[in-house]
């Protein structure tokens, strides 16, 4: 028998003038690094990074479930209204997480629409955080597919989701794991996927703020998965180059969500990247 050290809980934080319960998990000591999940999935995606004693060593790792996704219910009320993520209300949870869970400047580190997000905070909000991790993240990429089909009465959502995601995962993923991770897409909430890639696939508001992200006092470090089709090696470059002073790295036998998919293939990776946020990051002038 064997008891992990992750520990899970509920905050209750103000999102859009009303009350959200968010649900979150937590290992490990030291320094913050506020961990966001993919679209359509939620916290367990970074379960096997929180289970690392390497990395829980001296860095406290934080994820948590956007409403809607995972353990934290949507707001009350939700069955009139059309669930559509923004950017704005994106932002604003991301910063009272932030606020409620009182964090100093932490890392945040966030996956496709998380890496996303995290650029747009790094671009308007840099002074709330220490550095930015970007996986999988790209300025703006429309959608390649009908994303309606995620939210249909003759079609099961979760089951188109995972059949979608599944060709963003690497051919060098464990079986096991590449099944986990497909789970947990089975089991988004009916519309949760395509209002999160409604997000992902028309807000191109990132193109623009791109440059204005001052690395010097935040810095940004970007990861993509060589088998990623969804952002491509070359989409981050892309993204990276017009960020003055941001760093890649291209991450082989690896798809849309290593840490999920393949946690061992990550590991490196990821602690590299931390290793590139400065422990004592320049304030604001």
């Amino acid at each position: 028998m064997s008891i992990e050290p992750i520990t899970g809980r509920y905050i209750t934080v103000e999102i859009a003038g009303a009350p959200r319960r968010i649900y979150f998990e937590e290992a490990g000591q030291g320094r913050p690094v506020l961990c966001l999940h993919t679209a359509g999935a939620d916290t367990r995606q970074w379960r096997h990074l929180m289970n690392d004693a390497k990395v829980t060593a001296d860095h406290r790792l934080i994820a948590f479930d956007m409403p809607w996704h995972g353990k934290s219910l949507p707001p009350e009320g939700f069955e009139t209204e059309e669930y559509l993520l923004t950017t704005e209300d994106y932002i604003e949870t991301v910063l009272a997480v932030v606020a409620g869970l009182g964090l100093e400047r932490p890392i945040l580190a966030g996956c496709s629409m998380g890496g996303r997000i995290a650029l747009q905070l790094a671009a308007l909000h840099p002074e709330h955080f220490g550095g930015f991790i970007a996986i999988e993240a790209s300025d703006f990429q429309p959608a390649w597919y009908d994303i309606d089909w995620f939210h249909r009465p003759d079609a099961h959502g979760g089951e188109m989701g995972a059949a979608l995601v599944s060709a963003n995962i690497s051919p060098y993923a464990p079986n096991a794991e590449r099944w986990n991770t497909l789970w947990m897409f089975m089991q988004s909430g009916p519309g949760v996927f395509r209002g999160d890639l409604s997000f992902y696939t028309r807000d191109d508001s990132l193109i623009g703020r791109l440059a204005q992200i001052d690395t010097g006092k935040t810095p940004v470090h970007l990861l993509v998965g060589a088998y990623d089709l969804t952002c491509t090696p070359e989409d981050a470059k892309r993204t990276a180059a017009a960020i003055p002073g941001a760093t890649v790295s291209v991450m082989d036998e690896l798809g849309h969500f290593p840490m999920s998919e393949h946690p061992q293939g990550f590991r490196p990776f990821f602690l590299d990247a931390l290793a590139r946020m400065p422990r004592v990051a320049a304030q604001a002038a």
